[in-house]
């Protein structure tokens, strides 16, 4: 298995900061309890307030993909609709 890191980039539509932000928060720890979640950590940019990063680590693609097809995430897709104005994800390897 190869280790999979995730940075997800969400940039809130300014007027749905907070509930981005909740539902963002939602995740934390029923993600981390998720079979092959090594670390899960939300962040929000000093200088610029709606835009949050969450940087994941896995154990595998495998088992980030159950992760990406969890009912937990469906229901945060569903609750930020329309409150998310641009959303990035990048998928790594970590080398060093």
């Amino acid at each position: 298995m190869t280790k999979l890191t995730i940075v997800a980039n969400i940039h809130a539509n300014p007027d749905r900061i907070d509930l981005v932000k909740a539902e963002l928060e939602k995740l934390l720890p029923i993600t981390r309890a998720e079979q092959g979640c090594l670390q899960y950590d939300l962040h929000r940019d000093n200088d610029h307030p709606t835009h949050f990063m969450v940087f994941e680590n896995w154990e595998s693609r495998e088992l980030w993909q159950a992760h990406m097809n969890a009912p937990h995430l469906a229901a945060y897709l569903q609750a930020t609709d329309g409150a998310v104005a641009e959303f990035t994800l990048n998928e790594m390897t970590h080398i060093g």
